[in-house]
């Protein structure tokens, strides 16, 4: 779009003009053509090349305008683009400064509306028409404040001019008649000019703001009143939903309890892939709950209130279903919480003092380069992982913080009925892994034969004891005793898959808990720990998967999901659900809360099908439940968590030195200890070290059973055998790892087996599972008592 030629300097939207433009010291000033359009002040040689050739532009919204004289004035934009120009006259110069200065303030305007745009956006319009209007009245509004601001700038230009010709005519006034009269009566008649030219500018804005005023101002009357007759309808008829959603309440809570007839049939013990889980919220008082279970949806309503009062009475009917005693305390009655008035709690008295701090984690910059610098020349399975990807605990310590809250079995083993004590088992699984949520660092991979034991014995009554029984597959087993009537054990082996943009580790093999007084012997499998932004992006950690808990002695089951977090899900994050069933699949309790938080349970009074259908087209099971009690509640992190790891109260003592415990423990590992104190370059020297010494005590193994399998022939291994354990477990690598479950032996990848034997477990078939595992065969506790620690081998 061409301008017009025609040069008429008056102040608006477009401005044109001769000026002088400073070149060079040789050719000084030139005679440049400038036209001033929408913000931007350009220039060219002649009017002629307006249509094609651009010399220059300047963008006036952050630009700096200061005159320095009677003709001369300087145009910056903050030191890339100076524009020196002088006028042929002081009017000329002011004519100038009057455009720029309104074209400045527009300008400016014009950018902070666009930096803004996505406030302003206003929603749409039920209709079209109302979205016209809504435009409309937001185009004037902003037409209107643009004249606005016209007459605050013309106002203050107003001000300054008047001003100056008030001056002026001071001085005239004071000047006797002579040679000096003529100069005077010049300069203000020059001013007296400026201030008309800023006048007329000012009563030409002030007349089309008025005319725009006048223009809108019954039609905006009339919306307003429309908007104001319209929020009266609004309010009455919220009022009118509110009173039937009142009355639909009232009704829904006095309805009639569905008749047994219509209860579900019994539930697939083994279960088959669920569908989606109900994507229904929770209401303020926790009584609707979205849980999964194994063949079809579920969704749960508060049960009749005649059930509240029966339970209460503890009535030998409702006692009977649940598989209880009269005078037995049910799990509606005892209080889900930790009871610290108990008298157990109140006999735990503790012999020492553990630690609540650890040095703070230091802030070293990991380099990807120095590391691969580092890899040049070397074969891959010699190439070692620093200590910056972990944090200073083992992988047996990690197994072991399952037992941070033990309390949970502690009082499973109270229990009469083995269906509140399969509650407390499933609240003590999910709590496993309320540690995970913010430790994004790998535990060090455990050396073989490397042991840790948990002696907790006069504190809170329990023993445990872990060793690394495998190295290729890592594998580790688990054995926690309490003098209060529970034994846990587990061993387990670990495969990962690393995805490119996330690492899945599968935790591979069961966990046993065994209830001496009643029996009970419950087995389950961890699910899927998956950690994202491997590779670009804070790292976070998510658990997903189903676990099956199975009472091997009354075929009572749990049914637990962890919903893997989705964006666009509705649910909370982190959500697990659950449905405890007996051995005929008749549900007794739903179990809900996160893995991060909290568990709760309510106890199933009644159900049916025939609620709304799923996701895949069957019909769900409607449980109606009393309310909620909670089963388990994470413990804050310690103050300065965030600095220590994201270690929990018991995480911080793990790894706290102590006396008498044996040569291969996790605590006298020595680059885990110096990690810890801060001091990461030694801890990967001494990382380094402790692999070559493993590396070396392997192919010592495999040399005495070659000799003992071929005797006449006494052949080495190559190292090439060999896999590094820091590549194997390493988060960065970029193939893909399954390990198998059932090794006959220690086996490596090429197929070299290690004739290593596990000093505190046997191995053998677990009789409930049928797997091939690692049970303690007993004697740490003792030799630990006598001091005598000549069979461990040196590891360290």
């Amino acid at each position: 779009m061409s301008e017009p030629k025609a040069p008429t300097p008056a102040p608006g939207d477009t401005y044109k003009g001769w000026l002088f433009k400073w070149t060079n010291y040789i050719k000084g000033y030139q005679r440049r053509w400038f036209v001033l359009s929408n913000g931007l002040l350009s220039y060219y040689r002649t009017q002629a090349e307006m249509g094609h050739t651009c010399r220059g532009t300047i963008n006036l919204a952050t630009a700096n305008i200061a005159v320095e004289d009677s003709c001369n004035f300087v145009i910056s934009n903050g030191g890339t683009q100076t524009y020196h120009l002088k006028a042929s006259s002081e009017v000329e110069r002011q004519r100038w400064i009057t455009a720029l200065e309104l074209a400045k303030a527009k300008a400016f305007r014009m950018q902070a509306e666009s930096d803004d745009s996505g406030d302003e956006s206003t929603p749409p319009a039920a209709g079209q028409g109302g979205g016209a209007r809504n435009s409309e009245v937001q185009s004037t509004l902003r037409t209107l404040g643009s004249k606005v601001e016209d007459l605050s700038t013309c106002n203050d230009l107003i001000a300054k001019h008047g001003s100056a010709l008030q001056r002026s005519l001071s001085e005239l006034e004071g000047v006797r008649l002579g040679g000096e009269t003529s100069e005077k009566i010049r300069q203000v008649t020059e001013r007296a000019t400026l201030f008309r030219i800023t006048s007329n500018a000012m009563i030409n804005a002030c007349r089309d703001f008025l005319a725009l005023a006048q223009a809108h101002s019954k039609r905006w009357q009339k919306a307003l009143q429309a908007e104001r007759e319209q929020r009266v309808r609004l309010e009455e008829t919220l009022e009118q939903l509110a009173k039937q959603h009142n009355h639909l309440e009232r009704a829904f809570r006095g309805a009639t309890v569905l008749p047994p007839s219509q209860s579900n049939p019994a539930i697939d013990s083994k279960g088959s892939v669920p569908g989606k889980g109900d994507a229904s919220d929770e209401d303020e008082e926790n009584e609707f709950f979205d849980a999964c279970e194994d063949v079809q949806e579920f969704i749960t309503v508060p049960a009749d209130p005649k059930y509240h009062r029966r339970s209460g009475s503890n009535v030998s009917g409702i006692s009977s279903e649940m598989g209880m005693d009269d005078g037995t305390t049910s799990l509606d009655e005892q209080s889900m919480a930790s009871n610290p008035e108990s008298p157990q709690s109140q006999e735990v008295v503790p012999v020492r003092k553990r630690r609540t701090r650890i040095p703070d984690k230091p802030n070293y910059s990991l380099n990807l380069w120095s590391i691969m610098k580092n890899c040049i020349g070397k074969e891959l399975s010699k190439i070692p992982m620093p200590v910056n990807f972990n944090e200073p605990l083992s992988m047996l310590q990690r197994l072991s913080e399952d037992l941070e809250y033990y309390e949970l079995l502690d009082r499973g083993a109270k229990c009469q009925s083995s269906l509140e004590q399969m509650c407390y088992v499933a609240a003590f699984t999910v709590s496993s892994y309320s540690t995970t949520v913010h430790r994004t660092g790998k535990p060090f991979n455990p050396l073989l034969g490397e042991t840790f034991e948990l002696d907790r014995l006069q504190e809170s009554g329990y023993r445990s004891l872990c060793e690394q029984v495998s190295h290729h597959p890592p594998a580790a087993a688990h054995h926690a005793i309490s003098e209060r009537g529970w034994t846990l054990r587990q061993e387990i082996a670990l495969a990962s898959k690393f995805r490119g943009k996330y690492l899945s580790i599968m935790p591979l093999g069961s966990i046993h808990c065994i209830f001496e007084k009643s029996n009970n012997h419950y087995t389950w499998k961890k699910v899927t720990t998956t950690v994202h932004n491997i590779i670009v992006g804070k790292l976070w950690i998510d658990q997903s998967g189903e676990i099956d808990i199975v009472n091997h002695r009354t075929g009572d089951r749990c049914h637990l999901k962890f919903a893997p977090y989705s964006y666009f899900s509705r649910d909370v994050a982190r959500k697990v659900t659950g449905v405890v069933t007996d051995k005929d699949g008749k549900a007794h309790y739903v179990l809900s809360g996160t893995w991060d938080e909290k568990m709760e349970c309510s106890r199933v009074m009644q159900s049916s099908r025939g609620g709304e259908n799923g996701a895949d087209g069957r019909q769900k099971t409607v449980y109606q439940t009393l309310k909620a009690k909670e089963l388990w509640r994470k413990t804050p992190l310690p103050e300065g968590a965030e600095n220590m790891y994201y270690f929990s109260t018991l995480a911080l003592t793990l790894n706290e030195p102590e006396e008498g415990v044996a040569p291969t423990d996790s605590r006298k590992r020595p680059d885990q200890r110096l990690m810890e104190q801060g001091r990461w370059e030694e801890a990967n020297a001494e990382k380094q070290r402790l692999e070559e010494k493993q590396r070396t005590a392997r192919r010592e193994r495999e040399r005495e059973a070659n000799r003992s399998a071929n005797p006449e022939e006494g052949k080495e291994p190559a190292d090439g055998a060999l896999i590094e354990d820091s590549i194997s477990d390493s988060p960065l690598k970029t193939e893909e790892v399954e390990i198998a479950t059932e090794p006959s032996e220690t086996t490596d990848k090429s197929g070299h087996q290690d004739s290593y034997k596990a000093m505190w477990f046997d191995r053998c078939v677990d009789p409930m599972t049928g797997e091939p595992t690692h049970i303690y065969r007993g004697g740490y506790w003792e030799t630990k008592e006598q001091g005598n620690w000549d069979s461990c081998p040196d590891i360290f």
